[in-house]
């Protein structure tokens, strides 16, 4: 195992789960690192405890319970507003966004760096987040790593960042990834409804069925429909 300590925030999703293979094909010993924090989706955590295991640490969940405190932010994720059905370029999906979420778990993921001695952070986010998620961002990241470095000063490692390396990618791009590492693709988990299966039409389902078709490969994911992001394409305004 490396000395090079990398701490990777890992959800169960496509992206993340393809980041924590990248980050162990790199040679860094990873930690994952997820969080509960009330979302409906929350099986995703079963799918990053699974995929946890090829790193050879334990994956650190992290309590954390949006629900009540953020209930008046109207997010799908963590209200019981519907989520919303399409791509992600409709205006209905900044529906999905919860207040704060990339900084509150940058910021603890973080804390745990700090704590093992880690060089970095590693977290998903890609160029397809950009439009949406405001916290996914180029900037919002790079003031998150001048924050983190200057409020840990003469504690954390020397050159410690936070590590984006799919953040000019699309998602089409992750999932090439994501078989060029052999990934078990069908051992992830992106769906927002958090039913028995993928649904099929929430914006993420929408998103990864595209990004695994343009591959070329085989789709192992069992989804409730698999042909509605086709003709949710054709309604994308970004």
């Amino acid at each position: 195992m490396s000395d090079s300590k990398a701490v990777v925030v890992l959800s169960g999703g496509l992206d993340s789960t393809t980041l924590l293979h990248h980050v162990i094909a790199q040679g860094w010993d990873a930690y994952p690192i997820s969080f509960d924090y009330g979302q409906r989706h929350k099986k995703e955590l079963q799918f990053a405890a699974y995929q946890a295991g090829f790193s050879g640490n334990d994956l650190q969940i992290v309590d954390l319970d949006f629900t009540e405190l953020f209930a008046e932010s109207g997010s799908s994720l963590v209200t019981d507003t519907d989520v919303p059905e399409g791509h992600y370029g409709e205006e209905s999906m900044k529906q999905t966004v919860v207040p704060n979420r990339n900084m509150i778990m940058l910021s603890i993921a973080a804390g745990y760096a700090v704590s093992i001695g880690a060089e970095k952070v590693c977290t998903g986010v890609h160029a397809g987040d950009h439009f949406i998620y405001p916290d996914c961002r180029p900037a919002f990241i790079g003031a998150t790593d001048v924050a983190i470095n200057l409020g840990n000063e003469g504690f954390i490692r020397p050159g410690f960042f936070i590590d984006t390396p799919f953040i000019d990618k699309d998602k089409n791009w992750i999932a090439q990834r994501a078989f060029d590492l052999n990934v078990d693709i069908a051992r992830t988990w992106s769906c927002y409804k958090g039913g028995d299966i993928h649904c099929g039409k929430c914006g993420t389902c929408v998103e990864r069925l595209e990004a695994i078709a343009s591959t070329g490969n085989a789709d192992p994911t069992p989804y409730e429909d698999d042909q509605f992001w086709r003709e949710a394409l054709k309604r994308e305004t970004v």
